[in-house]
């Protein structure tokens, strides 16, 4: 297995809409296994293919965030079927956007559809901290980050930081 280089915004890839998977072969069954590595070390709950590079339609997830019980999902060419409610995902963070945590409305009710890593067709309906996971990690996907769905002026004092942190590191 391999710890993967985490993309951090404004990485180009993180904008861009990712491509369905089709087969899913040992190239695939190799990056999912790199990802998991990768997400417990960061830590994080969960990890989208583009976050690592990839413009598959892959994600990854563990709500429990137990590095020594490693119980992860995936989740091959997720779709959000249908949403419903509101609630506020509070402090909210992405490995793709360090230092920055905030509150975020997300839709308090998803159903996704998708497939499992064998390719069997998988339909969950989540609530709580998994409908949050499986929104944020979704819209990666869909080439949305978290900083898109916050107040423009939180967001331009978020794009500020970060211009300026990359302009001392040249």
């Amino acid at each position: 297995m391999a710890i993967l280089d985490i993309r951090t915004y404004p990485d180009e890839i993180l904008k861009t809409p990712t491509k369905q998977v089709g087969e899913i072969d040992d190239t695939i069954i190799k990056m999912i296994e790199d990802m998991a590595d990768t997400m417990y070390k960061a830590p994080g709950v969960g990890l989208a293919a583009p976050q690592i590079g990839s413009d598959k339609r892959l994600i990854i997830y563990d709500i429990t965030a137990d590095d020594v019980v490693r119980n992860y999902s995936v989740l091959i060419n997720p779709e959000i079927v249908e949403s419903r409610g509101e609630i506020v995902s509070e402090g909210e963070g992405c490995l793709s956007v360090p230092e920055l945590r905030t509150d975020v409305k997300r839709a308090e009710f998803v159903r996704v559809k998708g497939q499992d890593r064998e390719g069997k067709p998988v339909d969950i309906e989540a609530e709580g901290i998994l409908a949050i996971v499986l929104q944020h990690e979704i819209d990666h996907l869909d080439g949305t980050l978290f900083i898109d769905r916050i107040s423009s002026l939180k967001r331009q004092l978020y794009i500020r930081k970060v211009k300026k942190m990359m302009k001392k590191n040249t």
